[in-house]
C-alpha cells in the first residue's frame, strides 16, 4: 500500500511540474452584443478563410481560451451577421478586446506586444497616410481639369510620398528583427525592391522570425527575381494574342534594338495612367528601333474588356493574355507581383533594364537609342 501511494506521489510531481503548453487566452467585451452573437477568429490560408476559434458572447462577453498559435500572426475577428471585422495580431498570452458591435474595426486591443508594435509603425505612418491622402484629392482634380502640368507636379510629389513611406517601413525592419509585424512589412515593400534588398533584409532578421510562411514565400520569389535580373538573359514564353493565336517572346525579340515587355491589365488605374507615355515613346521611336510586347493580367472572362481596353489606349503593338489574372503565367516566370511593370530587352534578349516609368523610361531610350 504503501509503495503504490509513493508511485502515485511521484506521478503527481511529475504532473504538476511538467510546464505549461502555450497558449492564447482571448477576452472580449463588445457593447450591443446580445446574448447569441457569435465571434470568429479567422485568418487566410492559400487563399482561404479558415475559422481558428469561436465564441458565443453573454452580456457581450466572450472568452475564446486554450487555443495556441505556433508564433504571433495577423487573424481576424469578425462577429455573425455583423458588419465590418478587427484585424489584429494574435500571439500565446492574455488578450482584451474591447470595443462596440457597430465599430469592430475601433476595437482596442491589450495584451499583444506584437500588436503594439504594429499600431506603433501605423501610428507612425498616419501623418505622411493623411499628406498622400490629400495630395491624391488634389491629384484627380486636376486630371479631371485637364491640367496636365499641376497633375504632374503633384505626381512627382505622391512619388516622393510613396518612397518615404517605404523607407519608414524598411527602417522598421531593419530596427526590429524580432518582430514578427517585419515579415508582413517586407511583403508590402517587396514590390519595389531589387532582389539582393530583399535577400539582405531576410538575413536581418531572427531565426525564429525567418520560419514564418511569409518570410519562406518571399525567398522563393527572390529566387525567381535572380533570373530576371537585369543582365540576364529574359525567359522566353508563350501566351495568345487578341485572335487566339499562340505568340512567343523570342519570336519578337531580335526584330527591333529594344524589346519592352509591359504587363499591364485593363483593371489597373496606374497602368492605364501609365499607358499614353508608353504610346509617345513607341510613336517616336518605333522606327528608330523601339518596340513593346505588351502582357496582359486581365481576369478570366473579360477578354472584352482587354481588347476595349487596346483600342481606347490607342496601342498598336503585339498584345499577348492568357486571361489568368495574377495566376498569369508569364507573370509568375517574371516574379510579377505588381503592375504596371516591365522589362527593357536588348537585341539578344538581355534585360538591360526593368520597371521604368515616365521620363524615366523615356529617358533610358531616348539614350540607348542614340538620341543623347
Amino acid at each position: 500500500m504503501k509503495k503504490t501511494l509513493f508511485i502515485l506521489l511521484i506521478l503527481a510531481l511529475i504532473t504538476s511540474c511538467k510546464p505549461k503548453a502555450p497558449a492564447y487566452n482571448i477576452t472580449g467585451y463588445f457593447e450591443g452584443a446580445t446574448d447569441s452573437t457569435e465571434f470568429f477568429i479567422q485568418k487566410r490560408v492559400s487563399g482561404k478563410v479558415v475559422t481558428v476559434d469561436s465564441a458565443i458572447a453573454i452580456a457581450g462577453r466572450f472568452v475564446m481560451k486554450g487555443g495556441s498559435v505556433e508564433y504571433p500572426e495577423m487573424v481576424t475577428l469578425t462577429g455573425k451577421n455583423i458588419r465590418g471585422a478587427l484585424s489584429f495580431y494574435i500571439e500565446n498570452s492574455d488578450i482584451n478586446v474591447k470595443g462596440h458591435i457597430d465599430s469592430l474595426f475601433n476595437a482596442v486591443v491589450e495584451g499583444s506586444k506584437t500588436h503594439n508594435e504594429y499600431i506603433n509603425l501605423i501610428k507612425s505612418l498616419e501623418p505622411l497616410n493623411k499628406k498622400f491622402s490629400e495630395l491624391y484629392s488634389q491629384y484627380r482634380e486636376a486630371n479631371q481639369a485637364g491640367d496636365k502640368e499641376k497633375s504632374e507636379t503633384i505626381e512627382k510629389q505622391l512619388d516622393d510620398l510613396q518612397k518615404e513611406m517605404r523607407e519608414v517601413q524598411i527602417s522598421f525592419i531593419r530596427d526590429n528583427p524580432a518582430s514578427f509585424v517585419a515579415p508582413a512589412v517586407l511583403r508590402n515593400v517587396n514590390y519595389d525592391l531589387e532582389a539582393d534588398e530583399i535577400e539582405a533584409l531576410i538575413n536581418g532578421l531572427d531565426t525564429t522570425v525567418k520560419k514564418v510562411q511569409i518570410i519562406k514565400d518571399l525567398e522563393a520569389r527572390v529566387e525567381v527575381m535572380k533570373k530576371v535580373m537585369v543582365g540576364q538573359k529574359a525567359p522566353d514564353f508563350e501566351l495568345n494574342d487578341p485572335d487566339g493565336n499562340p505568340v512567343n517572346l523570342y519570336s519578337k525579340v531580335g526584330k527591333t534594338k529594344l524589346l519592352l515587355i509591359d504587363f499591364w491589365a485593363s483593371w489597373c488605374g496606374p497602368c492605364r495612367l501609365e499607358n499614353p507615355n508608353v504610346v509617345k515613346i513607341w510613336k517616336e521611336f518605333n522606327k528608330k528601333g523601339f518596340d513593346v510586347f505588351g502582357v496582359s493580367l486581365d481576369r478570366p472572362g473579360e477578354k472584352d474588356k482587354w481588347l476595349q481596353a487596346i483600342k481606347d489606349d490607342q496601342f498598336t503593338w503585339t498584345h499577348v493574355s492568357d486571361l489568368k489574372y495574377w495566376d498569369c503565367e508569364a507573370a509568375k516566370l517574371y516574379a510579377v507581383n505588381a503592375i504596371p511593370a516591365n522589362f527593357l530587352l536588348d537585341e539578344s534578349g538581355i534585360i538591360i533594364a526593368r520597371n521604368l516609368r515616365g521620363d524615366d523610361l523615356y529617358n533610358k531610350v531616348s539614350e540607348l537609342l542614340g538620341e543623347k
